[in-house]
């Protein structure tokens, strides 16, 4: 189950471009969990990355 959490770490700047609904989708995870739009989307990528599919070659 995907949950929500509040840590600190070192970051770096990377501009991306996201679809709007996804932004709009976010944010409003952000706001119900109290937390910045940023932490969001790295506990998303996080996730994904931890939970994908090894690549069969």
């Amino acid at each position: 189950m995907f949950e929500l959490h509040k840590q600190s770490v070192e970051y770096e700047n990377k501009s991306l471009r996201l679809p709007k609904e996804l932004i709009e989708k976010v944010q409003l995870l952000a706001d119900e969990y109290n937390m910045s739009f940023n932490k969001v989307v790295i506990e998303c990528v996080e996730y994904a990355l931890n939970n994908m599919k090894p690549k069969e070659e």
